[in-house]
């Protein structure tokens, strides 16, 4: 059986799904820093702000597992057109925590940022 070496470009596509999965956390809560928004909100919130497009797949299980953390709570809220909505909004642990994870995050991007700099002049 011939063995698959994966080309630059699989590596690097592989490496940014890594790194986009790491950032969802951080991303949720920071969406929801506002207030309570409902799922597709979310959804929408994370496109528009940090162009992360992820799918409800993926959204739904992750804050389920914030709600169970205590991060997160939610509420069925009944609408007027249709359906009631599932609101998300973060506790006080839930803004602690975003509070810790920006700033861990501010750190290491800045960070990065010196170390990539000779990248971005073509050294």
């Amino acid at each position: 059986m011939k063995e698959h070496f994966p080309s630059a470009l699989e590596t690097v596509d592989k490496w940014e799904v890594q790194l986009r999965k790491g950032c969802l956390e951080l991303a949720i809560l920071a969406a929801l820093w506002d207030g309570k928004l409902y799922g597709l909100e979310i959804l929408r919130r994370l496109e528009s702000d940090s162009d992360l497009i992820i799918s409800e797949g993926t959204v739904y299980p992750l804050l389920s597992r914030l709600k169970t953390l205590g991060l997160v709570r939610s509420e069925w809220v009944s609408s007027g057109a249709g359906h009631p909505r599932k609101y998300y909004a973060l506790t006080p642990a839930g803004k602690q925590r975003a509070r810790e994870m920006a700033g861990m995050w501010t750190r290491f991007s800045s960070s990065m940022s010196r170390l990539l700099a000779p990248l971005a002049k073509g050294k």
